[in-house]
């Protein structure tokens, strides 16, 4: 079980003959076949990805049906109106009418947010402001359910996780 800061730029797989994956970046002394990224995160976002080779524990923790919150900070090309944080508590309806389930969105600063979704559709952030014509300029995974990135991990950097970490994600 390994936790990594995923940089921006990486693509979230476990190999690509043309581009470099999370899994290049796991150093070699954890390194073992079969390795896979829990969940996913665009080539573009960063923070938070858990690496495994188990993969129940990965369906536990990405099941929408288990409703585990991963949690999102959001820097906007545009200043977020109060009125979101109702609308993402609603649901929001995307372009294509996709419905996604009821979010938590708290205003951090003018053009900042924290978005708590329990699911991961494609592009789901990034649509979700989009459909308010918010553009979204990064964003970072900062937690898992409970479980938030560690302060002392690095952009880029992995290791395995303590066995109080992984204690508390098989409790979620």
């Amino acid at each position: 079980y390994i936790v990594m800061n995923k940089p921006e730029g990486v693509l979230s797989a476990s190999k690509d003959k043309n581009a470099k994956t999370v899994i290049d970046l796991v150093p070699n002394d954890i390194k073992r076949k079969g390795l896979f990224c829990v969940g996913r995160l665009d080539k573009n976002t960063t923070g938070l990805l858990l690496i495994t080779d188990d993969g129940e524990f990965s369906h536990r923790l990405m099941a929408p049906d288990k409703e585990i919150f991963k949690t999102y900070i959001a820097e906007l090309d545009g200043d977020i109106q109060p009125e979101l944080v109702d609308a993402f508590a609603k649901g929001v309806t995307l372009a294509d009418g996709t419905v996604c389930r009821p979010a938590k969105l708290r205003i951090i600063g003018e053009r900042t947010a924290e978005l708590k979704i329990c699911e991961g559709r494609y592009h789901q952030v990034k649509r979700m402001f989009g459909v308010y014509s918010l553009g979204v300029n990064s964003l970072k995974r900062v937690a898992i359910g409970e479980f938030s990135l560690p302060a002392e991990l690095a952009e880029g950097q992995a290791r395995e996780l303590t066995a109080d970490e992984l204690k508390i994600l098989k409790n979620l």
